[in-house]
């Protein structure tokens, strides 16, 4: 176990050692920092948003650019190894590569949760500075304001952990970092169009795509989601295309001939 740890420690220092890495965590503390500063600044009277108003609408904002970043981050772990030919060097050591896999993907996640902690403290730090009063003016189906606005941030981490999840397979599959940036770029920017064109309103066998169900804040106003599924068949249809996600990257990174 110990030297499992130290395989997972290592790992973090490929990522944190990064200059690249302490610039995107400088940049989402900045623009959690500034967006409440400007809402403040840029409104006033009765638009003037209060504590939970300036703080959703700022992780709401800045929660993308996180899930860039941590794309970013996955499609580098693995794919980067072979680019550099450094995933030769890792394969010699005593460990098997079903460790070494894990280890990269619970890097990533220790990132994904670095750099969701740094939003969280910046963009609610600043809102307490900048902000008209504690409340917004009112609750969400029994929600007060402060958990309504943390469990969006929890829907929001939990599409961040799928996007990286199929940016983490796309690298170990295709061994390509930019083909795996492109991909998962391209689910974040196109999904809702794909789901607006293939509704599950219109087709049932579209409430069985997982871009249907990636955006979850919607069942915190509502027991139905689209095409009428209920929160525990979202959640088990994510569960199941995870489990593919991760079988997948497993299963490819166990079998490559990584001489060839």
């Amino acid at each position: 176990m110990a030297e499992f740890i130290a395989l997972i420690h290592n790992e973090n220092i490929k990522i944190f050692r990064r200059l690249r890495t302490w610039i995107m965590l400088f940049i989402l503390a900045l623009m959690s920092a500034l967006f409440p500063a400007l809402i403040y600044f840029t409104t006033s009277g009765g638009d003037a948003m209060g504590l939970w108003g300036s703080f959703r609408t700022t992780m709401t904002i800045a929660f993308f650019l996180n899930t860039i970043f941590t794309a970013l981050v996955a499609a580098d772990s693995v794919a980067g190894e072979f680019t550099w030919g450094t995933i030769k060097l890792l394969l010699i050591r005593p460990w098997s590569r079903s460790k070494i896999l894990l280890s990269k993907y619970l890097s990533m996640i220790c990132f994904s949760l670095v750099s969701t902690a740094v939003l969280i403290a910046f963009g609610y730090g600043s809102a307490l500075i900048f902000s008209s009063s504690a409340s917004t003016g009112g609750q969400a189906m029994g929600w007060s304001d402060g958990e309504y606005v943390f469990m969006l941030i929890l829907c929001s981490y939990i599409e961040l952990f799928l996007t990286a999840a199929i940016a983490f397979m796309i690298s170990s599959v295709f061994r390509s970092s930019g083909l795996a940036i492109v991909l998962s770029l391209s689910i974040m920017f196109t999904k809702d169009i794909f789901i607006a064109i293939f509704s599950p309103e219109r087709y049932e066998w579209a409430n069985y795509l997982i871009f249907a169900h990636m955006n979850l804040s919607g069942y915190l106003l509502s027991d139905t989601g689209p095409g009428g599924a209920t929160l525990w068949f979202a959640v088990s249809v994510l569960a199941v295309y995870y489990v593919i996600i991760m079988a997948a990257s497993w299963l490819v990174f166990s079998k490559r001939d990584v001489a060839a």
